[in-house]
């Protein structure tokens, strides 16, 4: 189990906030077997594709420069023009085949880890100094598996190399006695079966070594508890993830909060500006509940649901206020609204009655007075008796 300096151990995954750091100081999985296995797959494909026209420009520079006479070879002005013509064949045949390795490099290099400019990768580290811990990183378990990679993939490299020479052993030695006409074809043909051979090695080797670098990585990018404690703590401490903590959880509230408008039995309304929601237990002993309240738009939604689930709604200005500014969610209300709500208790559960035919129908309900003491304007503040209400 990794552990850090302190020798805790590390046993918790990486957090976002972890692995966006290691990125950004340009600590990400990396397999150079999945880059040489591309490399050389691109040369394989390279060779496949434009091997025949960098055969017959290979023979053509080598005739050519086979061709030199000996008064051109001591003439500096024509043997700078004979070395440029030479030089401009052979970049020409190679560009192709260069611009697949080049193409190849780049894709094997960012399809473990994505595309990254990191300067902090480039800057040196003091630290790597430390002779104690390099002699650490020298015979740490990691520089034992790279080594043992190293060695298997030389064994197995150098083992199918010597398969595929003595394989065509009988054409490189008549290499020598053949024109060039022949002899350049068939050492492009010896060369891309021998790159062939080594890239189902690489490709074999890379299969194994992809989900070694990701564990690798993932393993040593983990945290200890207190780390992980440690980082919740500096993120908690943000004003701006702080502001999106209250934001997401004043959401969730809301969503459970409306959640709860279709199991009233009655939303009392201001009728604009206030919505509260009660439900009462007739079977209970308690009093009735505030499931759900708001103001402007959130009054209108808790309507809107009402309406949805045929919900009774009541307008009493009054009452839905003092409800609204005295009690909280999932709160009884107060003793001193007791006689009020019981009277709009009282006529839903008569209209309920009546509309299933089981009891007359009641009469028009009368206004809702509150005590005064709990008679609250709309901005929250008490209404005195002698002063009207705005």
């Amino acid at each position: 189990m990794a552990e850090n300096e302190n020798g805790q151990e590390k046993t918790e995954e990486p957090t976002p906030r972890k692995l966006q750091k290691a990125k950004d100081d340009g600590q990400i999985a990396r397999s150079k077997e999945l880059n040489t296995t591309f490399v050389l797959v691109g040369g394989v494909l390279g060779l496949i594709s434009f091997g025949g026209d960098l055969a017959e420009a290979l023979k053509n520079v080598m005739r050519y420069n086979f061709s030199l006479d000996r008064a051109a070879a001591f003439d500096e002005q024509m043997m700078v023009a004979h070395l440029a013509a030479t030089a401009y064949s052979a970049i020409q045949a190679l560009t192709p085949f260069m611009l697949i390795l080049a193409v190849a490099a780049f894709v094997g290099n960012i399809l473990l880890g994505g595309w990254m400019l990191s300067g902090k990768a480039l800057m040196p580290k003091f630290s790597r100094l430390n002779l104690i811990k390099g002699m650490g990183r020298l015979f740490s378990a990691n520089s034992l598996v790279e080594l043992t990679k190293s060695l298997a993939k030389f064994l197995l490299v150098a083992s199918i190399t010597a398969l595929v020479l003595n394989f065509y052993q009988g054409e490189l030695l008549n290499l020598g006695v053949s024109s060039i006409q022949e002899a350049v074809p068939h050492a492009i043909e010896v060369v891309s079966y021998s790159v062939l051979a080594i890239s189902a090695t690489t490709i074999f080797i890379a299969v194994f070594d992809v989900p070694y670098q990701l564990y690798s990585h993932k393993k040593k990018l983990k945290m200890t508890l207190q780390e992980v404690k440690d980082e919740m703590k500096d993120s908690e401490g943000k004003p701006e993830v702080k502001s999106r903590i209250r934001q997401l959880q004043r959401e969730v509230a809301q969503r459970r909060m409306m959640a709860e408008v279709p199991n009233a039995d009655v939303v009392i309304t201001n009728p604009e500006h206030f919505s509260v929601a009660l439900r009462y237990d007739l079977e209970g002993s308690g009093a009735p509940v505030v499931v759900a309240k708001g103001t402007d738009q959130i009054a209108l939604k808790i309507r809107e649901i009402a309406v949805a689930h045929e919900v009774m709604m009541m307008e009493a200005p009054p009452l839905a206020r003092a409800i609204y500014f005295t009690t909280e969610l999932d709160e009884e209300i107060p003793g001193q609204l007791y006689m009020a709500v019981a009277q709009v208790l009282a006529y839903v559960f008569q209209l309920k009655a009546y509309r299933k035919g089981e009891g007359a129908k009641p009469k028009p309900m009368a206004d809702i007075d509150v005590p005064d003491d709990v008679h609250y304007g709309v901005d929250g503040k008490i209404i005195r008796p002698d002063k009207p209400e705005t």
